[in-house]
């Protein structure tokens, strides 16, 4: 019995012991848990693309008392400030105790999502029936994106100057836009293709209209009676569409899944639950904190961060420099001395499809917030690959703070891969490594992540805020 006791306290000494999250979460956490989900799925409701994600986060924030932050101002210890880029990606910081000079903390995350976008000539008629043809935005499997109900959202700019906002399928009542799909009866040369091309990109139509006008003949009159609609409410026309940002996203809202509820199901997890953590973590923060706390919120992830409002534009090293040089401190100085968690979701363990993961290095669901060493593809292609310290930082950061985390792995080593803003930001010189929250069914059009592993991001997120080295 004693060998026994000894061999308990030996393996409790020096090996790991991984536990589902509720048999390690504070009971009395729950309350706080759910009503932080509760205004996450309102987040995501009001969010479906980064242009609205945008103006929400700018809501909110001007709410909890951030200001609008332009080139010259000066700033001190305890200022709460933001920057919206274009409409399109939003930065915010909360000045620190200590100056510039000795870093930031930062949080960078995206709020573009994978969809439809509109073609800049999409209208058509074909059988006198109309559409809208589409250009798939990031990485979808376009099978998924056929007979599910669809909203239409965005901008149409217009000659004069003025911009208009679109919104279809999102009010009670709206009508919603559908891909139809081929019957199974007349499916059997498809059915032999593979998944990636039984569903050929040039087929995600979307189907608007099939009544003609009434008077007179001729072609394009279902086209011109979808055309006359959209003119009596939007006040457009055809050449209209040439300069218009128009997305096509699922009509869903965010909802409990689950008979427990334990989970949340949405379009747009991916990565709007990590930006929605590192947001409400800067909001949420009592005292001013000793280093100055950044929050990046980026377009343009899903296709590489390039662009004005991507990662790698400029406009986030102009916040950074404009901020520095209010205190007199070079951005190069501040930088080299910073920390950032790349925000983003990693792949939760399927064991439907478990032959793509590797076990023992695996996010689970209920496991808490995954703290990824590197992402990439096959020999760690396009991953920044964070060094021992950074890890060992990260780790000592979160035990003590009492957040729950988990080492994961995006799969198999030659199962795939895939990239976050990680890399931009360590090509800065600035420390970095990735986290974020697990989540089946990544880039579906309908995703699923846990309540506890979104809780306990922000719990992280609000500990690297808090740092005080």
């Amino acid at each position: 019995m004693e060998e026994d006791k000894k061999l308990k306290e030996l393996r409790k000494k020096l090996l790991s012991d991984r536990k589902n999250g509720y048999d390690r979460f504070n009971s009395g956490d729950e309350a706080a848990m759910e009503s932080y989900c509760s205004d996450y799925k309102a987040f995501l409701d009001a969010g479906k693309t980064e242009r609205e994600c945008a103006a929400e986060l700018v809501r909110l924030a001007e709410k909890a008392g951030f200001k609008p932050y332009s080139r010259g101002m000066q700033v001190k210890a305890g200022d709460k400030l933001y920057l919206c880029n274009r409409g399109k990606s939003v930065y915010l910081a909360c000045v620190g105790k200590k100056p510039l000079s000795e870093g930031a903390q930062i949080a960078a995350a995206h709020i573009d999502s994978p969809r439809l976008d509109l073609k800049p000539n999409p209208l058509y008629e074909d059988s006198e029936l109309c559409y809208f043809k589409t250009h798939y935005y990031g990485g979808i499997r376009k099978y998924q994106w056929t007979t599910i109900p669809m909203e239409l959202h965005g901008v149409v700019a217009l000659k004069n100057g003025k911009t208009v906002s679109v919104n279809i399928g999102v009010d009670e009542g709206d009508p919603k836009l559908i891909i139809t799909d081929l019957l199974p009866h007349l499916g059997a040369e498809q059915n032999k293709k593979p998944l990636s091309e039984a569903v050929p990109a040039e087929t995600l139509n979307l189907l608007l209209g099939s009544r003609p006008l009434p008077m007179g003949e001729g072609s394009d009159r279902v086209k011109l009676a979808v055309m006359q609609l959209l003119n009596e409410k939007y006040g457009i026309v055809e050449d209209d569409f040439t300069s218009a940002e128009l997305e096509a996203v699922p009509a869903a809202k965010a909802c409990d899944i689950g008979l427990d509820r334990s989970m949340i199901g949405a379009y747009g997890h991916d990565d709007r639950v990590c930006a929605y953590a590192a947001f409400r973590a800067l909001l949420d923060l009592k005292e001013t904190p000793e280093k100055t706390g950044v929050c990046i919120l980026a377009d343009k992830e899903e296709i590489g961060s390039d662009g004005v409002t991507g990662m790698q534009s400029a406009a986030f090293d102009t916040f950074m420099e404009d901020l520095c040089e209010a205190q007199g401190v070079p951005v190069r100085a501040c930088l080299e001395k910073s920390f950032c968690l790349s925000a983003d979701v990693t792949a939760a363990f399927d064991p439907n499809y478990s032959d793509v993961f590797e076990k023992r290095n695996a996010a689970y669901l209920n496991y808490g917030i995954g703290l990824c060493k590197y992402t990439g593809a096959r020999g760690k292609s396009g991953a920044s690959d964070a060094d021992a310290e950074t890890v060992a930082y990260v780790r000592s950061l979160f035990d003590e703070a009492g957040v729950l985390w988990q080492i994961a792995e995006l799969g198999k080593v030659d199962a795939g891969g895939g990239g976050t803003v990680a890399m931009y930001m360590a090509n800065r010189n600035i420390t970095t490594l990735d986290a974020g929250v697990p989540v089946l069914s990544m880039h579906a059009p309908f995703e699923t992540v846990a309540k506890l592993d979104c809780f306990e991001t922000y719990k992280g997120m609000t500990a690297v805020f808090q740092a005080k080295n």
